[in-house]
């Protein structure tokens, strides 16, 4: 009899996971915007909710983001990519592509390769997150995250 030697891919979610992992907590944002965001686990693990409380061109904004894989009605398994959709005190209906990729994270928006993104780096401690927002036609700006307060 012969084994196997085909390797298992990881879990689809093992990504998604390690994500929500790291992000998880409240965090003190500085650069073109200020003020803090908290994340937050949905019970079953499968989405992630941020929250925001932020100040960006002297206006505040609030908003609510929810983060993780699709699984529209009568699909058997999520899609791959991370995805989130980001509603604001302003109107505003923001989707993003999460792309994390050991310490980088991306997040495009709209879709993958669009030309609006960020693009950080975690610390090695995992407590920040440093980076920029890049917009087409220039633009964008410096944005930071650092740990305020860890979530259980």
């Amino acid at each position: 009899m012969t084994e196997s030697t085909t390797e298992t891919a990881p879990r689809q979610d093992d990504e998604q996971s390690r994500l929500f992992e790291r992000l998880t907590g409240t965090w003190k944002v500085t650069g073109g915007a200020s003020g803090t965001v908290t994340y937050r686990p949905l019970e079953g693990g499968h989405f992630l909710l941020q929250t925001i409380e932020l100040e960006q061109h002297g206006q505040p904004v609030t908003g609510l983001e929810v983060i993780g894989r699709e699984k529209p009605f009568g699909a058997e398994e999520p899609g791959e990519d991370i995805l989130s959709r980001f509603y604001d005190n302003q109107g505003h209906t923001f989707v993003y592509v999460y792309e994390p990729a050991g310490d980088t994270l991306t997040i495009w928006g709209g879709e993958k390769g669009s030309p609006a993104y960020y693009r950080g780096e975690f610390s090695a401690d995992g407590n920040t997150l440093s980076g920029a927002w890049v917009y087409p036609g220039g633009g964008g700006y410096e944005s930071s995250m650092t740990r305020a307060t860890p979530l259980d």
